[in-house]
């Protein structure tokens, strides 16, 4: 059985929030302790600031992962800069490096799509000929790349789970 964290309890906010605002945390609970318990019992009131303790070091582990604001523009224009050719044969290495078999799609038989990825018998069609435009309409299913803002037609989001955006403005859903 895989437990599954609630996305809106108090320690899942905090994971997605900067590290220190739970070090901050765990630091207000121990001045807490520190003032409202006698010096034999502040340890015991101190380890109720723990669990934000371990959230600050799983997040700052998190973060550090994370290219920071100006990598992610810089890789934006550069982006913006290739013409179809250059930005998809970066995509299909990176997927390539991802482990993905990559088939790229063309004509009749495209339904929409640029490629479509493989891995670990999934297969996930990928539209992104139109990275550069102002505003992108989304598919029931698959990978839409775009560097604009995401358009849903009739304002229907139904089956939008399945889709994921590698846009600047959107998350996966």
């Amino acid at each position: 059985m895989k437990f599954r964290m609630a996305e809106r309890s108090l320690f899942a906010i905090l994971l997605r929030s900067p590290w220190w605002i739970s070090l901050a945390l765990a630091g207000v609970i121990a001045l807490i302790a520190r003032l409202a318990l006698p010096a034999e019992m502040f340890w015991f009131g101190a380890m109720g600031g723990f669990p934000f303790l371990v959230i600050a070091v799983m997040a700052a582990r998190r973060q550090m992962k994370e290219p920071s604001a100006a990598r992610v523009q810089q890789t934006l224009e550069a982006a913006g800069a290739m013409s179809w050719r250059d930005f998809s044969a970066a995509l299909e290495d990176g997927w390539l490096k991802q482990g993905f078999t990559v088939n790229r799609r063309h004509g009749r038989d495209a339904e929409g799509a640029d490629f479509a990825i493989h891995k670990a018998g999934v297969t996930t069609l990928v539209s992104g000929k139109r990275w550069k435009a102002a505003s992108l309409s989304a598919a029931a299913g698959g990978v839409v790349v775009g560097c604009g803002a995401l358009a849903f037609s009739g304002g229907v989001v139904s089956g939008m789970r399945r889709c994921e955006l590698l846009m600047r403005t959107c998350r996966k859903f």
